[in-house]
């Protein structure tokens, strides 16, 4: 009889609560409720002409007057357990709008954002997203947690579509799983791991710096892309990578470049790397197969979008995955804004440097390292 099998080690420290801490943004800030100096504004802003679709997935709300409003503004002001709620802020320091961490459960390291109303003077704004972005970074990289799920009611489209744009994995419906304002919910389940931060946090980074805006702030690149997860080239079905792949990474980076060395007669630079430390700054994709990762680029958007490695599995030669992980890589920085991109070789992998320039790489200089040469390649788009 076969052993059990169980899941991988998990440390089992719980996490701490959250408590109402101010995190501080460039387009808002999240601080605490204060029902004397936000009741006015958020009422006025949160029942126009626009409040029944504002309220209508939310547990409470719209509220008759505003003196209801007022005592629901102080009662969730007031809770320090679970939900803790924060108001978001603008750069005046004024509540346009509130969200919360609630379903805590410490033991097992999982939080849910929820409860979040977006006024019209938070939506669709940089802030809206900013809000998000200082939240789950808050509780990754501040108060460890392993999960962090997003759901709503099935028939609230805008709430699906923001928790894809914000990078979220769908999970499931449970359906009927509540009663909400006398009214059957079906609940879609979305999440987002810790394994998964790096990969989202460079997203929201790169989204939220002035250069994504142009002079009249609108966005460059949208979110929606910088957070792709999944993608299809030449037969290879790829993915973003996690911090759980970093052991196959460096393991096919081995396979793939190891060969190479005694032509070098150097160590490769993709067997040097961290890939730990790379999947916060670098977009990492990888394919895989029944026997583990088959394939992976590995490229970053810059001032020079940069192919920075790719590789293939050995057991793969002769399926012209070569050619579709490099197709997909200029493909991916194009979406990302390039218009040109740029490679780099060691200068005596000669037939590689010919193959690149069959795809439209032109060489560019030479760089004179201590232990090699490596040449520099460009490729132009109209």
């Amino acid at each position: 009889m076969s052993a059990p099998e169980f899941g991988f080690a998990v440390d089992t420290t719980p996490a701490p609560r959250p408590t109402h801490v101010v995190l501080e943004g460039r387009h808002c800030r999240l601080r605490p409720l204060d029902p004397a100096r936000d009741t006015d504004g958020l009422y006025a802003l949160s029942h126009g002409p626009e409040a029944a679709w504002q309220w209508a997935y939310l547990f409470s709300g719209p509220y008759a007057d505003k003196a209801d409003f007022a005592a629901h503004v102080a009662k969730i002001a007031a809770g320090t357990t679970d939900p803790v709620y924060w108001a978001i802020a603008d750069r005046d320091d004024r509540a346009i709008g509130w969200l919360s961490l609630m379903r805590i459960d410490t033991t097992h390291r999982v939080i849910e954002v929820g409860s979040i109303l977006y006024t019209p003077a938070l939506q669709r704004t940089p802030a809206a997203t900013e809000a998000q972005f200082l939240l789950m970074r808050h509780v990754f990289e501040t108060l460890g947690y392993r999960r962090y799920e997003w759901k709503c009611n099935d028939l609230n489209a805008p709430s699906k579509k923001a928790a894809v744009r914000f990078g979220f994995t769908f999970e499931g419906l449970f359906r009927q799983h509540m009663i909400a304002k006398g009214a059957n919910r079906d609940t879609a389940w979305y999440s987002m791991l810790d394994c998964e931060w790096p990969q989202r946090r460079l997203a929201f980074t790169r989204w939220l710096s002035p250069d994504n805006f142009d002079a009249e702030g609108r966005q460059k690149v949208s979110l929606a892309v910088m957070n792709a997860t999944r993608a299809e080239e030449g037969g290879l079905a790829l993915r973003r990578a996690t911090l759980r792949d970093v052991p196959a990474i460096t393991a096919l980076k081995e396979a793939a470049y190891l060969p190479n060395e005694t032509t070098t007669g150097s160590v490769s630079f993709p067997r040097m790397v961290d890939y730990a430390e790379s999947i916060a700054t670098q977009e990492i994709w990888v394919a895989e197969d029944g026997d583990g990762l088959s394939a992976c680029a590995v490229i970053e958007m810059g001032e020079e979008p940069v192919i920075v490695s790719l590789a293939v599995h050995p057991r793969h030669h002769g399926k012209r995955y070569g050619a579709a992980i490099l197709n997909f890589s200029e493909r991916r920085l194009r979406d990302l804004g390039a218009s040109f991109i740029t490679l780099y070789t060691n200068s005596r992998l000669t037939q590689r440097i010919e193959w690149y320039a069959r795809q439209g790489f032109a060489r560019t200089f030479v760089k004179e390292m201590e232990d090699r040469k490596v040449q520099y390649m460009r490729k132009d788009y109209a």
